[in-house]
């Protein structure tokens, strides 16, 4: 048996991991119009399995600055390994008009992490923002970022990064910390556990009356007193939401499944994530950073 492959690949998905992909006419309207602009979402780009149902509640998130990651996590299904792709300078312009034809109530902007520019991105975050509300003002921006680490030796700081998107007002940023402290090396390749926290922290430090979020995906062999410890960790730092979803290995050349928590399993900590102060919590298997991003905690 090769290495790479646990006995949760040989075995079926169980079953509250199936689900309809949703209406196949809102899925193909999506695609049409990103298709046409040649932009990307991570709904398409990650292979979401709520795609559907966030299309037709308005809902979609963009993957800006192109679909090729700088960074090689071993969970993750974007692509990786190669050369990213310039910045297309009509990509703010070419999103901005994707939300108002698409109708969009809310939007979450999400990005690769693009190590290779001088500001990691931030400004484009900016950028887009700004077109967005242009064309769409009614429309609410999350923006879901890398932790905009670039080295010691930019010239631009990671606490300045996370500024610049800061000072631009988003509804909520996100910031996933994707695992507990002890896998971080194996899962978040190029990726820090304080750092994350970090960017958490000083958003709030910068603007408490922005909403910040964080997410993690179990199945990567963590305990949950190893997942009580991050839950804690994270409202250390005042951060307000939390999702948590199962890990499904996207392929061989990623890292296994080691464990499929149950829907149970999956209530039990959300249960314990709002008895410790989060505002708005989303715990199920098949939840995603974005599920149900536009809804407050009072509508559930």
């Amino acid at each position: 048996m090769n290495k790479q492959t646990s006995t949760q690949d040989l075995t079926p998905l169980p079953r509250w991991l199936k689900r309809s992909i949703g209406k196949a006419s809102e899925i193909s309207t999506v695609q049409r119009i990103i298709k046409q602009r040649n932009i990307h979402t991570i709904c398409e780009e990650g292979r979401c399995p709520n795609r559907g149902e966030c299309y037709a509640q308005k809902t979609a998130t963009f993957l800006l600055m192109g679909p090729t990651c700088t960074r090689s996590c071993a969970f993750c299904q974007v692509d990786k390994g190669h050369a990213p792709m310039p910045l297309d300078p009509d990509e703010p312009q070419k999103v901005a008009e994707s939300v108002k034809l698409l109708g969009l109530r809310y939007v979450v902007l999400t990005s690769v992490a693009r190590d290779d520019l001088a500001d990691g991105g931030a400004g484009w975050f900016v950028k887009v923002m700004e077109s967005i509300r242009q064309l769409n003002p009614e429309t609410q921006i999350e923006v879901l970022t890398p932790d905009f680490w670039g080295g010691k030796e930019r010239e631009i700081s990671q606490k300045q990064r996370v500024n610049t998107v800061v000072e631009a007002k988003p509804a909520c940023y996100n910031h996933n910390i994707e695992t507990v402290r002890r896998l971080q090396g194996p899962v978040r390749r190029g990726a820090n556990y304080q750092r994350s926290l970090n960017v958490l922290k000083w958003v709030k430090d910068l603007d408490p009356s922005i909403a910040t979020k964080s997410g993690l995906m179990l199945g990567h062999g963590e305990t949950e007193a190893e997942i009580l410890e991050t839950l804690q960790d994270l409202r250390g730092v005042n951060c307000d939401r939390l999702t948590l979803g199962q890990y499904m290995r996207p392929s061989l050349a990623h890292l296994p499944v080691q464990k499929y928590w149950t829907p149970e399993e999956f209530e039990k900590l959300g249960e314990i994530a709002r008895s410790l102060g989060f505002s708005q919590v989303r715990s199920g298997p098949l939840v995603r950073s974005s599920y149900h991003a536009g809804e407050q905690e009072n509508e559930l």
